[in-house]
């Protein structure tokens, strides 16, 4: 073997091995809900290297997927090809990411693979959207208090021409919108300083000190 072939390979096991450190990390952090596969394209008939949080039931040493094949006989297939719905074996949905990692001369040499079971949060989401689900009332109802949402706009304008948003308003400024909305009669409905005082992010009480 010349000794460029030998330094090529050093190279590229250096760049699998970082690659594996990563794999790691990803894998402890969106553990167990995530696996985590790291494939040497180098070897395709055994090319699981590492495999964490395992999901799909293989084990190292397994062959490469339909998708790592078809990596390794086209250089220029997508480095990255995400978010793409695929299964388990034992029919379990999931979603799975593919990253493709090239050596200095652009070849295909590893692939990092993510595969998120789904199976959890579509319960969840499932759950969520009958606990957030409403029916029709036979009589309209609100529970919040008249014109209310006319006063949080004018507040939301008032901040919008400076550049603000209604929370980190200065207390001059904040003054200043008060004068306007008592001058304008937007305190005048019911609960209004409650709901100013509210949307502001301040207590009743300075709302009342900012008026006087």
């Amino acid at each position: 073997m010349h000794d460029t072939d030998v330094f090529g390979d050093k190279v590229q096991a250096a760049l699998i091995e970082q690659v594996k450190q990563i794999a790691d990390g990803l894998a402890q952090t969106f553990a167990p809900f995530c696996e985590v596969v790291v494939h040497d394209l180098r070897n395709p008939e055994h090319a699981v290297l590492a495999i964490h949080n395992n999901l799909s039931g293989r084990a190292a040493s397994d062959p490469a997927t339909e998708l790592g094949l078809a990596r390794i006989e086209d250089k220029s297939f997508p480095q990255i090809v995400a978010n793409y719905a695929n299964q388990f074996a034992d029919g379990r949905p999931a979603k799975s990411t593919s990253i493709g990692i090239k050596d200095a001369e652009g070849r295909y040499v590893a692939a990092l693979c993510l595969n998120v079971d789904l199976t959890l949060f579509r319960s969840m989401q499932s759950a969520l959207e009958q606990f957030t689900a409403t029916d029709a009332s036979p009589v309209p109802e609100s529970l919040d208090p008249a014109n209310a949402e006319v006063l949080r706009q004018r507040i939301d304008q008032y901040a919008a021409r400076l550049a603000s948003s209604p929370q980190l308003l200065k207390a001059d400024q904040r003054r200043a919108l008060m004068r306007e909305l008592k001058a304008g009669g937007f305190l005048e409905m019911r609960r209004a300083m409650e709901i100013a005082a509210s949307y502001l992010g301040i207590s009743r009480a300075t709302a009342y000190n900012d008026i006087k």
